[in-house]
């Protein structure tokens, strides 16, 4: 094994046991009930819902529970700012993962991400990943190593995560006490965002699935 790859996986559970041991220990029903309780306080609202989504990656909590505390709280006015939050939150794994090295392990995914784009399209490709009920920090990590731009990054990441957070804000304004706990997307969303995935990526991948059996005949 190549010591590139050594080190890279001894990142990988590094950082893997740190996320879990977080996510066992944070909840997100309290770090919402925190923040709800500092939404009268604007000045200091703002920057802790910033650092919450920036934050979010490492203790892998969905980002719906932000998106429901801001339907709870502001209604579907806020789907604009629920959206960007997403984009934010994002992207720390993409920008991680754009530093990480192009040797061992992790070329060989990037490599594997960038036959997979370079099929779909870089923004068609993206939208369709968000599309799937998938966790977003290992899409968001594939995006970085495979090389997308930040622009495509952003833009593929908005709108694919745009059904999820209108999803999770209108849940959270109809709500009549905040929770989140308990609280996901519907299975009849579910299923559906991922057959509007389906169709996002099927085209493409067909053809060069279609392209790759023809090649060695012609």
């Amino acid at each position: 094994m190549q010591r590139a790859t050594r080190r890279q996986l001894f990142g990988a559970a590094l950082f893997g046991g740190v996320v879990l041991a977080a996510a066992l220990l944070a909840s997100p029903g309290r770090a919402v009930t925190e923040l709800h309780a500092l939404a009268a306080r604007p000045l200091l609202f703002a920057p802790a819902l910033l650092a919450a989504y920036l934050l979010r990656p490492l203790v892998a909590w969905p980002i719906s529970a932000l998106s429901i505390l801001l339907g709870f709280l502001y209604g579907p006015v806020a789907i604009p700012v629920a959206l960007v939050g997403a984009v934010v939150t994002c992207s720390p794994a993409y920008l991680l993962a754009r530093r990480t090295g192009d040797a061992g392990l992790f070329a060989q995914a990037g490599d594997s991400g960038q036959r997979f784009f370079a099929a779909t399209g870089d923004v068609r490709g993206l939208t369709g990943l968000r599309l799937m009920p998938l966790p977003p920090d290992p899409v968001s990590y594939g995006a970085g190593l495979s090389g997308l731009s930040l622009g495509r990054f952003v833009l593929g990441t908005a709108l694919g995560e745009l059904p999820w957070v209108v999803a999770g804000v209108l849940l959270g304004s109809s709500l009549e006490t905040l929770t989140v706990e308990g609280v996901g997307a519907g299975l009849p969303l579910v299923v559906g965002l991922a057959a509007l995935a389906v169709l996002v990526l099927g085209g493409p991948l067909y053809r060069r699935w279609r392209e790759g059996r023809r090649s060695p005949v012609e």
